[in-house]
This record gives C-alpha cells, structure tokens and sequence, in this order.
C-alpha cells in the first residue's frame, strides 16, 4: 500500500500494526510445542525474533502519532535502534532456524525457507535496492512460518517435509 501510494496512510498503518501483534509470538509458540526436541538455542531464538517484533509494532504506532509520511522518514528518526532490532530480528530468526533444522523437529522445507527469508531480507538491506523488494523476503519468510504451523497443526513435522 505504501509503495502504491507514494507513502503512509493511517490504514495501512493500522493493517500494519494488526499484522505485527501475533508476529513476536509466532516462534515461541512454535517453540513451546515443540519444547521438548528443541535446545535452549531456539527459544533464545524465539525471544529475541519477538522482542524486536514487539518494537516493531511500536514503529508502527509512532508512524501514526508522529505523522510520519513514508518508511525512509520513519527511518531517518528512529534511525540506529530502529537497525539494531532488524540486526536482533535476524540474528533470533537465525538461531531459531539453525536449533531447529540440527534438531529436526519442524519441517526442513519450512524452516528452510524462514531462514533463507530472513537471508534476503538481511541482503536487500545492505545493498542499494528498493524498499519494495522487502516483501519478497518477506513472503518467503513467512511462507516458512506458515509451513511450520501446517506441520504443527496437522502433525507433519518431519524433516522429510
């Protein structure tokens, strides 16, 4: 929506914010089912994958009382925090994603395609590239998150996946 009109709007800010209130709990509810095959690691992981997405919907909120108009405005003020819960998103993302592919208990094919997610994100960020590019590593990532729910839900967390 940003990317179509030229910038924030209030409802997109606000469909944003919705979007990022389950996300900090996502990977540690994977990880509380799936406690007993997964090392410490991934529940460090998890917190740390959470914590910057509770920051996240923050921003999200702050856009909206400061009147921000677009993400690089946004950015520009909130600057290295702002870096440093992306650096902290990827580095729990990661390590949760590493924990779970050596101890097999979710779907090698989801958590995969988190981790490589997570990957392009990382990449997009440190090269020139347009914003919009983001959502492709966003979708992907996601589509792991999703992969790894399915494989929760209905029981088919092998590593055959």
């Amino acid at each position: 929506m940003e990317w179509v009109q030229g910038g924030f709007s209030p409802l997109q800010l606000w469909l944003n914010y919705l979007a990022f209130l389950p996300m900090p709990w996502l990977l540690l509810g994977v990880y509380v089912l799936r406690a007993e095959e997964l090392t410490p690691s991934a529940l460090a992981g998890a917190l740390l994958y959470g914590a910057a997405f509770t920051y996240f919907a923050y921003t999200t909120l702050f856009a909206l009382q400061s009147q921000a108009p677009n993400y690089e405005a946004l950015w520009q003020h909130l600057g290295f925090i702002y870096t440093a819960h992306g650096a902290a998103m990827v580095v729990g993302g990661l390590l949760f994603a590493w924990a779970a592919l050596h101890s097999r208990a979710l779907p090698r094919l989801a958590v995969g395609l988190f981790a490589a997610g997570l990957l392009v994100n990382l990449g997009l960020a440190v090269v020139p590239a347009p914003d919009i590019l983001q959502t492709v590593g966003t979708a992907i990532r996601n589509a792991g998150i999703v992969g790894m729910g399915y494989a929760l839900l209905f029981d088919g967390a092998s590593s055959e996946a």
